[in-house]
């Protein structure tokens, strides 16, 4: 894939602001809001940001590079794409379209199991390089499908989501009928009609589904059907046995995302995960908690020697990466920037915002002259 930007959209800003005009505002407000009142969601922001890095002009420095070694991998940037549920409702055929542009910039794309497209088409896509996020299903049959499924694929990491042991609380969703049961409201009809490009791509590519979920739902459900089915297949509680099995069933490298505390980080290092993400879910399960970058600071200086810390939740461009890194992050993860760049540019906002974020990392790591990403710790302003 040929690296591509738009001019007119050089900001992750501009992709949202472009975004916002082009998606129907039920599915904008899904991407775009937080839980409760928003608070978590802009704290994440406001903590980032305080973050500051050393710039250095007169030394001597001939390039930058922003390889990064993880779990046996070089990927091409300090980067990837966070797990996204329901992306074909936001912008059709997201899923592909970013999975396609993460493969062909080697950089990691995370599936989500309550996405819109299966493992088995992000696989093929990806030829087995795509990573896999499990909500953990309430039977235990299930389960196991999934990851045999997801291990049938060649998917080489698995990751347990932690933060969901019960559902957000989003008055947007909540009135814009985006709960479950859905409800296409009669202004969310009007919005569909406003919204031409995204109807007529909607109609192409089909009204979006949990491809991954389709073997365990039964044919023909109504909405009431599949909120019954979606909240009696997933119980989001982990526990340290329910992870202990999954690690004895999982043969790849097992993550943890969600993890904020100490306890639950020397909690997973005793039970053999080899990683763990640093989020609050974007905000969008406890508006009352910390920003991400806080206790991913901590943890990462504490168990950062023992298993690799990686966060995200509050990073929007390439600046946000660096501070992430400088402050002691392995790897970093970004799940509204790159769908703010399909929403905006459709099939091309994939390769647009992958090319757009690696310019802007390498534009940072000249300016303090870091050689390197593991560096990014030595130019952090404490």
């Amino acid at each position: 894939m040929k690296p591509f930007i738009n001019t007119k959209y050089p900001s992750v800003n501009d992709l949202r602001n472009r975004a916002r005009k082009k998606m129907p505002k039920f599915a904008f407000d899904y991407l775009d809001g937080g839980c409760n009142e928003d608070i978590n969601l802009h704290i994440n922001r406001t903590d980032i940001q305080k973050i500051q890095l050393m710039p250095q002009y007169l030394s001597d420095f001939e390039k930058s590079e922003m390889k990064t070694e993880l779990f046996g991998h070089t990927y091409d940037a300090p980067f990837g794409i966070a797990p996204i549920g329901l992306q074909g409702l936001m912008w059709p055929n997201s899923p592909e379209i970013l999975a396609k542009a993460a493969f062909e910039h080697n950089i990691p794309f995370i599936l989500s199991t309550v996405t819109t497209s299966s493992i088995e088409r992000i696989s093929e896509i990806t030829e087995g390089k795509s990573w896999f996020q499990l909500y953990h299903p309430a039977e235990e049959s299930v389960k196991v499908d999934i990851l045999n499924r997801a291990q049938a694929s060649g998917t080489g990491v698995l990751v347990i989501l932690a933060d969901v042991p019960t559902f957000g609380v989003r008055p947007r969703d909540t009135k814009n009928g985006l709960g479950m049961p859905p409800r296409m409201t009669l202004k969310n009809i009007i919005e569909v009609f406003k919204h031409p490009h995204w109807a007529i791509e909607t109609i192409k590519h089909g009204i979006p589904n949990f491809e991954s979920l389709k073997p365990y739902m039964k044919k023909g459900m109504s909405l009431q059907q599949l909120a019954k089915f979606m909240d009696e297949t997933f119980s989001g509680r982990l526990s340290e046995e329910r992870i202990s099995r999954i690690r004895d069933q999982w043969k790849g490298k097992l993550v943890i995302k969600g993890i904020v505390n100490e306890l639950d980080a020397e909690r997973a290092i005793k039970l053999g995960i080899d990683g763990i993400i640093v989020s609050n879910h974007g905000g969008r399960q406890l508006d009352c908690g910390e920003s991400s970058i806080v206790p991913m600071t901590n943890l990462a200086q504490k168990y950062g020697d023992q298993i690799s810390i990686m966060v995200d939740s509050g990073l929007r461009g390439g600046p946000d990466i660096a501070r992430a890194m400088a402050s002691g992050a392995k790897f970093t993860f970004m799940g509204r920037s790159f769908m703010y760049g399909v929403g905006a540019l459709g099939k091309k906002g994939g390769n647009h915002t992958i090319t757009m974020l690696k310019k802007e990392v390498q534009q940072v790591m000249e300016q303090i002259c870091c050689q390197k990403t593991s560096n990014f710790p030595e130019h952090l302003i404490k």
